[in-house]
């Protein structure tokens, strides 16, 4: 199964890295190029137990790599995990849903074949009706399901 994340932040990475343990080859993809170019020094971003020796373990068996290429990502994967930031407003925490959206449509640009695209990111309900439907908007030939 090949499997994209969407941001390789904290969600994002810790993610891609499990599901590699389990067999998936995944790819995370980020519009940080410095960050990807530290995740692929092997240089992790963040803190969580047990992560470093994940990462690395399993991006030298090759199921887990590191790209800004999205169109190249996309067009190979079965599941997409949209795991991006949303940000709350401060005052009310409405979630500015902005990148996910904007991940949305970037990523609809690049479907081939049939892809389950899932909300990865905190999101409020409806929000994957409106992925849906941005992706619709933006490839009518899409053939696709959001969760």
């Amino acid at each position: 199964m090949n499997v994209v994340m969407v941001g390789a932040g904290y969600v994002g990475l810790v993610s891609g890295a499990c599901f590699s343990e389990f067999g998936a080859n995944v790819i995370c993809v980020d519009v940080d190029e410095k960050k990807i170019n530290d995740l692929i020094a092997g240089r992790i971003p963040i803190y969580e137990p047990g992560l470093n020796s994940l990462v690395e373990k399993n991006a030298i068996t090759g199921r887990l790599s590191f790209s800004i290429d999205l169109k190249t990502a996309v067009a190979e994967a079965d599941v997409i995990f949209i795991a991006v930031g949303t940000p709350t407003r401060r005052g009310d925490g409405h979630a500015d849903l902005t990148y996910v959206y904007s991940a949305a449509r970037e990523i609809a640009k690049h479907l081939k074949g049939y892809t389950v695209i899932v909300d990865k990111s905190t999101v409020p309900v409806g929000t994957a009706r409106e992925v849906q439907r941005i992706i619709k908007e933006e490839n009518l030939d899409a053939f696709f399901d959001v969760a």
